[in-house]
């Protein structure tokens, strides 16, 4: 599959600071990457420069093919870039910042105004669209300052931890049209701090932590570092433990461990269900009364907390899913 973003061996630096080290990654078109990282990682310092709002000490971005720097003019109608915060200009209303994004895409008098009425109609801002911007509350200007980013139709877009301060209400009605234009073949850049967020949205994921790629893959593929699916036995008798661990070992599920302190047992299952039923059935014959059984699988907030720790791995090189 064709990449929509090459990044290879990226670098930028700000005085002292390596704020990009060397990161390479791809968005195929038509998908949706993640970008995760804690506050610092160079998250923003990456998405700004695949904008062209700021130049790569080294390495190379391409857009569909064209190079950032040399043909950042070719570029620029590509891309929509949704920042951080809202970029609206807050003295005119929403059709008039509509109307003036549509006009700098050199779309004329009657196409500008259509646009800006098409827009103001898909992001539920009709209602509001005469007043001015300083009055809408925060999921408003964030629908508008994204509706303004995908005026001019952009082949690629770039959310730069877009529903950061949103209520739920909004942030749901943000997904919903992150997804539909996903779906429609939108090839989409999403930096974000929320786990569920990025879960909810992108096809695979890339972690970066002091400017460096340290992982990447689908959900799964990350979840899988921290061991995949366990099974977390309890007795009803903390006094049990060591006769259930007995029963297990016997049963040929060898790789249990007792955890004392929490007063359970933890199974690593790598049979699915088959293994499960079999678990259910030894601890059944032995008559062994139970307090609690459960599965679990780490979240990506484990994940992302386990790689940008202190133990977080080497730099690798990112290559999303097709």
């Amino acid at each position: 599959m064709t990449a929509a973003i090459r990044i290879e061996d990226l670098t930028k630096n700000f005085g002292s600071t390596a704020a990009v080290r060397g990161v390479s990654l791809e968005v195929p078109a038509g998908r949706v990457l993640g970008l995760l990282g804690p506050n610092g990682a160079g998250k923003t310092t990456l998405v700004r420069m695949v904008s062209t709002l700021i130049r790569p000490d080294g390495g190379r971005i391409l857009v569909h093919g064209h190079d950032v720097v040399r043909e950042a003019a070719r570029v620029r109608p590509l891309i929509g870039l949704t920042g951080q915060y809202a970029s609206v200009d807050e003295d005119i209303s929403g059709w008039e910042n509509l109307y003036l994004i549509a006009r700098l895409f050199n779309l004329r008098g009657r196409r500008a105004r259509a646009r800006a009425d098409e827009m103001l109609e898909r992001f539920s801002l009709t209602e509001a669209g005469k007043r001015p911007v300083g009055g809408y509350s925060g999921g408003m200007r964030r629908r508008l300052d994204l509706a303004a980013s995908l005026t001019g139709d952009p082949r690629v877009l770039v959310l730069d931890e877009p529903t950061t301060g949103l209520d739920p209400h909004s942030r749901n009605s943000l997904w919903a049209e992150v997804n539909r234009l996903a779906e429609q073949g939108t090839t989409v850049l999403l930096t974000t701090q929320y786990m569920e967020e990025a879960e909810a949205l992108a096809d695979s994921l890339v972690v970066i932590d002091s400017g460096r790629v340290i992982a990447a893959g689908s959900t799964a593929e990350l979840r899988s570092r921290l061991g995949g699916q366990t099974l977390h036995i309890r007795p009803e008798h903390p006094g049990d433990l060591p006769r259930v661990h007995q029963v297990l070992m016997a049963a040929g599920h060898t790789a249990a461990t007792v955890v004392a302190d929490e007063g359970h047992l933890r199974l690593p299952l790598t049979g699915g269900g088959g293994q499960l039923t079999a678990v259910v059935r030894a601890l059944g014959e032995a008559d062994v009364p139970l307090g609690a059984l459960h599965t679990h699988i780490p979240s990506l907030d484990e994940v992302f907390l386990k790689l940008t720790g202190p133990a977080a791995g080497a730099p690798v090189a990112a290559r999303s899913a097709a």
